[in-house]
């Protein structure tokens, strides 16, 4: 069993709230830029007897000419403005030096095998590979760089067939949500001819005779509306090798449950199918089971209702193991006997804790349970009876993961990164508690330069909210350094230390890197999730908000060199922050965001998040949402910060039409001598998972050469020096 189950899904108040007034912008902000002509159009709503205009309507339709015109308009300006930038290829060599080192995944092993991923550097997808023991040469068994000239198809899951002779491999194509399973012989190292289409937000397992898999689809959408129609109706298919998918066998779907998703996994002993249900992006499950020893045994509901979330760990016969929040915010481990379900039934394995539990799995005969302690890697050893061996040491402060396997095997992997330390995997061996490196990068800077800290800080309401700050060592408190301050504030979701070329480059050229650990996301529990949902999501802006005012109070930033970034969720964060408190910002990098609070559920899976942010539909949740709702707070003439928006043609995630339109609404908001609003639009390209390296090279150098100018920088010396060099090389 995998650690650390995704959720089926991979991936607000604003009462009392500041809101952007118009402003006079400083003497010499910037030049006006002469943004493209942008229609409007006269399109009105009305929300529980509120009319809310919204002109620009047309661009919603990302296939119709006018908005394609608009787009190439709006890059045309991107680019000339970001070409202005004299610094702009420097750092984009430089970024090439630095992700140029090799990079692996936690290895596992499967049918006597091992797998995992591995990039030489500059590899647009990572490739997979295979050996039977360590000791072997690796023979790769799946190139994904092959399969576009661009790379912009990239791999997105596999599963090998417990026997190890078939590989269940799915891909993306241009970064879309949507995928494609075919199965491969992994000795011989060709393709079946089995083709699987319409896959999306599934998990996919063999079952133990190696013969099938299951795995969850839509039914087929028109052309015209795969990237923006909304998808409802999930269904659970059984894949028997060999077959057509017209012939897959229908497991489980719900007619009367339009938004109900599914994910199946087998347990390790092959019994049993557990079936893992969710309705929306919250992190409550109903828990479903099928024996699969008996050809005709019914699907059975164990946990029916979406209250709580359970993640399966294992089983002895049928008495399942969960780790769960139920009763327990900062979440247990439980188990339930199938024959005796109720909960008065339930035994308690492993108590909730200090630390907030988000990962288990059996190892070893033993219990492998993964912590977060205020948002770093804790991981620690029980007996199956819940009773503590001792704690793992990890190489230091930062982030673990792996610790997969099956129940018998004494030996695991994991990968342990931070802000300054490469991701290195360690294969660690349970039975005498040693671990060493498997494999260890080398990157071309000296970590002993940097030094990370964690500062806590109190929000507007009085709540003590942690961020991290990175920077060389040595940061005078001057109220000079340029500062990049990241958040994304939901959805359950953690922000933990862990490394990045894009980030280290920032600090290179003299800045300082800082993530807050926002109320939203599940740093501390699930209580710490839902004081950052629906009628309280304005803590999680006031949050922010905090920790760019503890920034400028305490000298390590002023406002005009103050940049702040997040993307999807945290692009709305941005969004907030800017429309709420533009004056705390010298510059804002919204990507990939969810910008229009009142319609963000009309297309593609946007109808899941309203456990999150609530809908308009509901009339006390629409006076919240229109209260922060980026689009719609936007005041003309206002001194909004430099503003650069990104998005990509093939998001179908956070579709580009919220980018549109409020890259249209901000340039006509922007008063005269305003800093510029531009908005970057990548083409061939999606949400983020799978973007090939050249495409994130190209976009971090445009987001680091933007706050550049937006925040009048210069390079250091030094790295001015190194960059001028290997431009000179080449």
């Amino acid at each position: 069993m995998q650690m650390r189950r995704a959720s089926i899904l991979v991936s607000l108040l604003a009462l009392g709230g500041a809101q952007a007034v118009a402003q006079t912008c400083p003497p010499g902000a910037s030049a006006s830029l002469a943004y493209p002509a942008t229609k409007k159009v006269a399109q009105t709503d009305s929300y529980h007897g509120t009319s809310i205009a919204d002109p620009y309507r047309w661009l919603e339709d990302a296939n119709s000419a006018e908005t394609k015109e608009w787009v190439d308009a709006q890059n045309k300006v991107t680019q000339s403005w970001l070409g202005q930038i004299p610094e702009r290829e420097g750092i984009k060599a430089r970024l090439t030096r630095l992700w140029n080192y090799e990079r692996y995944s936690v290895p596992f092993k499967e049918g006597g095998r091992y797998f995992y991923n591995r990039n030489d550097g500059l590899q647009n997808q990572a490739v997979l590979y295979t050996m039977k023991t360590l000791g072997d040469t690796p023979r790769l068994l799946l190139d994904p760089n092959t399969l576009a000239a661009d790379g912009t198809v990239a791999l997105a899951g596999t599963a090998v067939s417990p026997d190890g002779k078939l590989l269940a491999y799915g891909t993306a194509a241009s970064g879309s949500d949507w995928n494609e399973w075919k199965i491969r012989d992994i000795e011989t190292g060709k393709d079946l001819d089995d083709h699987i289409k319409w896959v999306k937000f599934s998990s996919t397992a063999w079952t133990p005779d190696g013969k099938g898999f299951f795995y969850s689809r839509y039914d087929e959408p028109s052309e015209a509306t795969k990237l923006s129609g909304v998808t409802y109706f999930q269904k659970l298919y059984y894949h028997k090798v060999g077959t057509p998918q017209s012939a897959d066998t229908l497991v489980y779907d719900r007619p009367d449950q339009k938004e109900w998703m599914f994910g199946a996994e087998v347990s390790d002993d092959g019994r049993y199918l557990i079936i893992t249900s969710s309705k929306d992006t919250s992190p409550k499950y109903r828990i479903f089971y099928k024996d699969l020893t008996r050809a005709d045994a019914p699907v059975v509901a164990l946990i029916d209702a979406h209250e709580s979330a359970y993640e399966f760990i294992d089983n002895d016969g049928p008495v399942f193991m969960f780790k769960t929040d139920n009763k327990a915010p900062r979440s247990r481990i439980v188990a339930i006997d199938t024959r005796k379900p109720a909960p008065a039934n339930w035994e308690q394995i492993v108590g909730e804790g200090k630390e907030t539990m988000v990962g288990a799995n059996i190892l070893n005969e033993q219990l492998v349970v993964e912590y977060l302690a205020d948002a770093r890697s804790m991981v620690k050893l029980f007996t199956l009876k819940g009773k503590p061996v001792r704690e793992i040491s990890l190489p230091g402060i930062g982030s673990a993961s792996g610790f997969d396997g099956k129940r018998g095997q004494s030996e695991t992997f994991y990968a342990f990164s931070s802000y300054t330390t490469p991701t290195t995997i360690y294969r660690m061996d349970l039975k005498s508690g040693k671990s060493s490196v498997f494999r260890q990068p080398k990157v071309d800077f000296d970590p002993s330069a940097y030094e990370t800290r964690q500062q806590f800080f109190t929000s507007r309401d009085g709540t003590r909210v942690p961020m991290f700050i990175v920077s060389k060592k040595g940061l005078k408190l001057d109220g000079g350094n340029p500062t990049y301050l990241y958040g994304y504030g939901g959805f359950n979701i953690s922000m933990t230390p862990g490394f990045s070329p894009a980030n280290l480059a920032w600090m290179e050229m003299g800045g300082v890197y800082v993530v807050a650990n926002l109320r939203g996301g599940g740093e501390y529990g699930e209580a710490w999730h839902e004081a950052g949902t629906k009628l309280k999501k304005q803590n999680v802006f006031d949050d922010f908000i905090g920790a760019a005012e503890w920034l400028i109070a305490n000298k390590v930033t002023s406002p005009s060199k103050l940049a702040i970034g997040g993307g999807s969720n945290g692009g709305l964060l941005v969004g907030a922050a800017i429309t709420q408190r533009p004056e705390l910002f010298g510059a804002a990098i919204p990507m990939v965001g969810v910008l229009d609070m009142l319609r963000f559920h009309k297309f593609t899976i946007g109808w899941a998040w309203t456990s999150d942010y609530g809908s308009s539909e509901n009339a006390d949740e629409f006076k919240a949402l229109v209260k922060y709702s980026p689009l719609h707070n936007l005041k003309a003439g206002s001194c909004y910060p430099a503003t650069m928006i990104t998005t990509a043609d093939h998001d179908d995630r956070v579709v580009p039409a919220h980018s549109f339109k409020f890259a249209a609404a901000a340039q006509a908001a922007q008063a005269a001598g305003a800093p510029p609003v531009i908005i970057r639009i990548d083409v061939k390209a999606g949400h983020g998972a799978g973007k090939p390296t050249a495409k994130q090279i190209e976009e971090v150098a445009d987001r680091w050469g933007f706050l550049m100018r937006a925040l009048n920088m210069s390079a250091p010396a030094k790295v001015a020096a190194k960059i001028a060099a290997k431009v000179a090389a080449n």
